[in-house]
């Protein structure tokens, strides 16, 4: 099921209101362009500013709009187990196919509260669960021994590893199962995930070149590993400057550039300042995505 491109959607605003009427073409877009998830709810999608009750209204919208032509993910994790459990089990009740639950943030855990944490949300669900282990925002880094361990549960079924630090992936995949489900968290190193036995990504970029990102996927799995590697290379600059300002500025500014109206940002993050934008347009170009 977790396989490919999953991309990390972002939330669309109108007038601060999210605005479903865009989301439902996003979703549709993206089932066209091949992406292989929708991930909704992520760090992407700007959930730290949506209330429960409006993430509870997008992931059901999501799931009834992408009505099972692809899986749906829902980011249902936090910083307070109850919470995340309640969110879970929410999620799992409207038909999401699986769930991305985070380390929880600023409390911060020890490697035996993680432990708790994740098998608490895992043994109140029946679907599959992702970890998401994204350290630079959350200040807490699952180990490799950990994630092993927690392998284990049987709605425990692979990690989207963001930690940048790819001998950790390399330790993930030594010590876990070839069925555990390594997805890549940074764009600039999809290719590298795979070629340790990573079997996808969920992707920013898949949110303006989600064909592309799909196929830098399938083709490195089905053995083209040189053009593979060639689209990671010709991505690059581009993925470099989507994290020029903090995720999501950047890409929401691309898809706006885009003409694609996903609106704006909810505080505390502000619109794209004008010299970064200029190098964000820049590289938008050789993609044809801007004129």
């Amino acid at each position: 099921m977790f396989k490919g491109s999953g991309v990390a959607i972002v939330t669309p605003f109108h007038k601060n209101q999210v605005n479903y009427q865009k989301l439902e073409e996003l979703i549709n877009w993206h089932v066209e362009q091949s992406t292989d998830a929708i991930i909704i709810c992520g760090t992407t999608g700007e959930s730290p500013t949506l209330s429960k009750e409006e993430k509870k209204q997008v992931i059901a919208f999501a799931v009834e709009k992408t009505a099972k032509r692809i899986p749906v993910i829902a980011g249902t994790g936090g910083n307070d187990t109850k919470e995340a459990i309640d969110m879970s089990i929410f999620a799992e009740q409207v038909g999401a196919d699986g769930l991305l639950v985070v380390t929880p943030y600023y409390n911060k855990a020890t490697q035996k509260g993680l432990l708790t944490h994740f098998i608490a949300i895992a043994d109140a669900v029946n679907i599959p669960i992702i970890l998401y282990n994204v350290p630079g925002r959350t200040g807490v880094n699952i180990n490799p021994e950990t994630v092993a361990t927690l392998e284990e549960h049987k709605n425990i079924v692979g990690i989207k590893e963001a930690s940048g630090d790819i001998s950790q992936v390399a330790k993930i995949a030594n010590l876990c199962s070839k069925d555990f489900a390594i997805l890549s968290g940074n764009d600039d190193q999809i290719v590298p995930t795979l070629s340790l036995g990573g079997v996808g990504v969920i992707s920013v970029v898949a949110n303006i070149l989600p064909k592309e990102t799909h196929d830098m996927v399938y083709l490195f799995l089905e053995g083209q590993t040189q053009k593979s590697l060639e689209l990671q290379l010709k991505m690059l600059n581009l993925i470099n400057s989507l994290f020029i300002e903090v995720n999501p500025i950047p890409v929401k500014a691309a898809m706006n550039m885009m003409g694609m109206e996903v609106g704006n940002l909810r505080l505390p993050l502000t619109e794209m300042e004008e010299q970064t934008k200029v190098i964000l347009k820049n590289e938008l170009k050789p993609f044809g995505l801007v004129d």
